[in-house]
């Protein structure tokens, strides 16, 4: 890697820089809510004016709510590790997070595995690094049932799937079949997600209609419980179906980078408009 490395990268592929960016500028302040030094350790090798003019289509909150949900993420992720010696997890759209570095590279046990496009993952490679002994690389949609074989293939044990700014972009009846696959094929697992509400999901639409920046969002969580509702059927029989465990709503969080926006914090539309969503399958 050198200074000019990502002056080559397609616009794509330099929006997977941003959330890198975010979390290597917040691993340096004094009062940071993440470390992240693998984070500052890519970012120094970059180009710096032009991760700032990519860095800079998005907007504060946005740049507060990145760091207090991945702090959630990590913290999940934590705590499942403490519960289960002979833990699995599973980051789903992994992007260029460095999520396995901050969390589980030093617990000793953990199998990680992540998991995104092909593309993304030769990107990975490229400026993140690669794979370790414990440490998995996935190359494939989310959608396709491949890994899942794979994954399942080293026996039974306790997994924990997290899926980070991902499920939002997929249509809901392909994120009801991912969930009930994931339920039929590791009971008792734990998935985590972020997702927007109907209200947020109307006016970012909106706001990429009318800038053209970004991708349109096509699935909703108005409720967390709604989940629950898509149990269903099951093929196993010992599933006790979907249950909600938790939900973490950054922008309810009483941080003083939130603060400093009081409408959000005023106008419960604008306070629940971004969770984070804890199930046990």
């Amino acid at each position: 890697m050198n200074e000019i490395a990502n002056q080559n990268l397609s616009d794509v592929e330099k929006t997977l820089l941003i959330p890198l960016y975010i979390r290597a500028l917040e691993s340096q302040r004094p009062d940071a809510l993440i470390k992240d030094e693998r984070a500052e350790a890519v970012v120094r090798q970059l180009d710096q004016e032009s991760l700032r003019k990519t860095a800079a289509l998005t907007e504060d909150t946005g740049r507060a709510v990145v760091i207090l949900k991945g702090r959630e993420f990590d913290r999940i992720a934590r705590d499942f590790m403490a519960r289960n010696a002979d833990a699995a997890v599973v980051h789903v759209g992994c992007g260029l997070d460095t999520r396995f570095e901050r969390v589980a590279e030093r617990n000793g046990w953990v199998e990680w595995y992540d998991l995104d496009l092909p593309e993304v993952i030769v990107l990975r490679r490229k400026l993140v690094g690669g794979e370790g002994p414990r440490h998995h690389f996935l190359a494939c949609s989310v959608l396709e049932s491949g890994w899942q074989d794979a994954i399942s293939a080293k026996g039974r044990r306790p997994f924990l799937f997290l899926a980070e700014g991902v499920l939002m972009y997929f249509e809901e009846g392909q994120v009801k079949t991912l969930v009930r696959s994931l339920r039929d094929r590791f009971p008792g697992a734990e998935l985590v997600f972020d997702a927007f509400s109907p209200f947020h999901v109307r006016i970012h639409n909106n706001k990429v209609d009318r800038t053209g920046i970004g991708s349109h969002l096509r699935w909703a969580l108005k409720n967390g419980r709604d989940l629950e509702g898509w149990s269903g059927p099951s093929a196993s029989s010992d599933t006790r179906g979907i249950r909600l465990l938790n939900e973490f709503f950054p922008f309810r969080y009483p941080d003083p980078r939130i603060r400093r926006f009081p409408i959000v914090l005023l106008l419960p539309l604008l306070a629940k408009a971004m969770g984070v969503f804890h199930y046990q399958l």
